[in-house]
């Protein structure tokens, strides 16, 4: 770690978006804990996991590209302003419903749902908008490296503090902190300095603009191949978490604080990752560690799998954590430092689809599968998995390198004949 590694501060506007998303995201962890942990002591059931992650995650698959189209055509600092708001009345209404009625699960998943339509919205502009409030632009990927470490600081704090507020003052208390850690983000928002928004002509349809990103992403196979790689992985390998419940409850026979240990120490590998990645020197291979780090999350899960070793199990658990945020920060840094500016919200929006849409179809897919064959078999699957994505993607990303040296050599060539030829 060197001074390099913080360099994305040197602007005033992303370090109050950090402090502020930091403290949000906590409490967005300790919300995501205890409403699956609510979800699986309720029913005892891997299955029901999946259909938690279905609701909160698979409206953003389907809404994700009108978002990015939204997060292209109006002021993005506002609509960021809006989804924080509507996702701090959503966390109210869930701790209301906890703490003040007898509730049902299935009203739970509607709230989820209400999350997953927000966040559609809420997370391509905010990905977008880290390319605004950097000053100086050759710390954008620097800036994305800070961000997923804010992310996974976030997911090693919140599971833990989830876990004994779970125990001590239940459920709907971490919803109450995760309603409250959004004034904190709110008003890190309101404290920016931005110029004045100017709105650019849009004469065309919104389908036809979400078409015309598809039609970039078809073009652009040097990112097309990194969002199709994504998602793969977060269909057939990230869901693994959605079985960490039942290795905390049945597996390790233990209580809520097993759970939140489980999810911090992935965590913590996932912050080791980040921080590695924000500490590399630019024009480093970006591919070749996303093809080593996608190894990593592969043999870390298939290692874990069928330990029943808790603390050796929370080794493999912080590999598997460093290796899985690695490759998705990754993935992220190559599409925002290689995609055009008017086509950033769109791209992202399928990046999102990638990431966070495809989770939700895997959580049901994985939840199914371990009905039939348990929950360490399961796992084992989604390690092999992960091996076999990597496998497989890679005669792509050589071809790509190769094109990108074949340019390189190609400008080189053309500057050396401009020099000698004055």
């Amino acid at each position: 770690m060197n001074i390099n590694t913080f360099k994305a501060f040197r602007s005033r506007n992303y370090r109050l978006y950090f402090s502020g998303q930091s403290l949000s995201l906590i409490g967005t962890w300790m919300q995501r804990t205890a409403v699956y942990w609510l979800i699986y002591t309720q029913t005892h059931s891997a299955f029901m996991l999946g259909v938690a992650v279905f609701a909160t995650q698979f409206p953003s698959f389907l809404l994700s590209p009108l978002g990015g189209v939204i997060s292209d055509r109006y002021n993005r600092y506002r609509v960021l302003l809006i989804t924080q708001v509507a996702s701090l009345v959503q966390a109210t209404l869930l701790m209301a419903l906890v703490l003040f009625t007898p509730y049902t699960i299935w009203e739970i998943f509607t709230l989820s749902v209400l999350l997953g339509i927000i966040n559609a919205f809420d997370v391509p502009v905010r990905q977008s908008m880290v390319n605004e409030i950097i000053d100086n632009k050759d710390h954008l990927p620097n800036a994305i490296a800070l961000n997923s470490s804010m992310v996974n600081l976030a997911r090693l704090v919140g599971p833990a503090l989830s876990g004994i507020v779970l125990e001590k003052l239940g459920a709907g208390i971490c919803f109450l902190i995760n309603a409250l850690s959004f004034v904190a983000v709110i008003t890190s928002l309101l404290l920016m300095r931005f110029p004045e928004f100017i709105p650019r002509p849009r004469p065309k349809k919104v389908m036809r603009e979400f078409k015309e990103g598809w039609k970039y992403l078809k073009q652009t196979p040097s990112i097309g191949f990194i969002v199709l790689l994504l998602a793969c992985v977060s269909l057939l390998v990230i869901p693994f978490i959605t079985l960490l419940p039942v290795y905390a409850k049945v597996i390790f026979n233990g209580d809520a604080s097993t759970f939140g240990y489980l999810n911090s120490f992935i965590g913590l590998g996932a912050v080791s990752g980040t921080v590695f990645l924000a500490s590399l020197k630019a024009g480093v291979d970006l591919k070749k560690i996303l093809f080593i780090n996608l190894l990593i999350f592969g043999g870390a899960l298939v290692l874990f799998s069928h330990m029943t070793n808790f603390p050796i199990a929370l080794c493999f658990a912080l590999l598997a954590g460093f290796g899985m945020m690695s490759q998705t920060t990754i993935s992220n840094t190559i599409i925002q430092t290689n995609v055009s500016a008017e086509m950033r919200g769109r791209v992202i929006s399928y990046y999102a689809m990638a990431f966070f849409g495809m989770q939700p179809l895997g959580g049901l897919l994985i939840g199914a599968v371990s009905q039939y064959i348990g929950s360490p078999n399961t796992i084992l699957a989604e390690g092999i998995a992960a091996l076999l994505i990597a496998i497989l993607f890679l005669p792509f990303l050589r071809k790509d390198i190769l094109k990108e040296d074949d340019q390189i050599k190609l400008v080189e060539l053309e500057d050396s004949s401009v020099d000698a030829n004055p």
